[in-house]
């Protein structure tokens, strides 16, 4: 009986889903995260109290990448890792690897005076340090 209130059969909400297994760290974020348009259902944008269901596709723009993962099974409370990993099947990228992932700050010409960093970092490569 408590396994069905886990695992319910019919839907369940899409931020509580992508809290229950562990795409967001707490519930709040994960409907925040609704609100500003970074999650699609089904390709279109998702409202927190969107339902999902099995084989539904759920995009989620996080921590700067992007999730794409299909809904094996929807869940309405917090589960371990190894179920989590069991309720959905994850389309994702890769993650960039650390050298992509860090971009270089560019500026325009003459937008302003280099950041004490920035200067830093001139002089490192002009060689003057």
């Amino acid at each position: 009986m408590a396994e069905e209130a886990t695992t319910g059969t019919g839907s369940a909400r899409v931020d509580v889903w992508i809290w229950s297994v562990r795409l967001a760290k707490t519930r709040a974020i994960a409907a925040a995260a609704c609100r500003a348009g970074h999650v699609r259902v089904n390709g279109e944008r998702a409202k927190p109290a969107q339902s999902v269901r099995a084989g539904d596709e759920v995009r989620l723009f996080h921590a700067g990448r992007e999730r794409i993962v299909v809904v094996r099974r929807p869940v309405t409370k917090r589960v371990g890792p190894p179920v989590a990993a069991e309720c959905l099947i994850d389309n994702s990228p890769p993650p960039p690897s650390p050298v992509e992932a860090a971009v270089v700050g560019i500026r325009d010409r003459g937008a302003g005076r280099p950041t004490k960093r920035e200067r830093r970092e001139i002089e490192t490569l002009r060689g003057n340090r």
